[in-house]
């Protein structure tokens, strides 16, 4: 049975099991297409962010800018369709390079039916996140929701149990985390500490 868009996002956000056991024949092609109308919400809105904040900025300086620079007003539409442009690219960009280093964990722990499932477990697990991470407060639930929603997408698509799809999530999250504090720690550490001033 083939699911529609708003079927899928249901599924995923209020039964995600059973929507990944129906999505276990989808192909790369139907998973990006599917990631690609999501992602529509958090382009969208960008898009609308920075053309707005572009066009406030420009009026509280407008006065101090010589009249030859309020051509400028016209950048804020273009600067629109590059962010919205941007966030759809970057965004399936994203999601491969995820998929790719989440298989790595995956294959570690047992799962063996390919790396285009983590892909799909990764582009369908994302429904949670590009529809509510946008809201304040509520995005941090979302975030939380998209990793359960992502590890229930491995066990159902690589038929493994529950704990090795943590264990590879778990495993993909911490390790770049570990990096990106063990590089802060020794950027601060070379830093001159006390005061930079010598007194005579």
């Amino acid at each position: 049975m083939v699911l529609s868009i708003g079927e899928r996002i249901r599924g995923f956000l209020f039964s995600p099991s059973e929507t990944f056991d129906a999505s276990k024949e989808d192909t790369i092609g139907d998973a990006l297409k599917y990631f690609a109308v999501i992602l529509l919400i958090p382009a969208v809105l960008v898009a609308i962010i920075v053309a707005v904040g572009f066009s406030l900025i420009l009026g509280m300086f407008s006065q101090y800018l010589p009249p030859e620079t309020l051509s400028l007003a016209a950048m804020g539409p273009l600067l629109a369709v590059v962010f919205f442009i941007a966030v759809l690219v970057g965004g399936i960009i994203g999601a491969f390079i995820d998929g790719l280093w989440l298989h790595l964990w995956v294959y570690i722990v047992g799962g063996r039916k390919g790396v285009g499932q983590t892909i799909k477990a990764v582009m369908y697990g994302a429904t949670p996140y590009c529809l509510l991470g946008w809201i304040p407060i509520v995005n941090l639930i979302a975030e939380i929701w998209m990793i359960v929603v992502e590890i229930l997408g491995l066990r159902q698509l690589h038929e493994i149990a529950t704990g090795k799809a943590v264990l590879a999530v778990i495993i993909a999250i911490l390790i770049p985390v570990i990096i990106i504090v063990a590089i802060f720690a020794s950027v601060m550490s070379t830093m001159p500490q006390g005061p930079m001033c010598t007194w005579p």
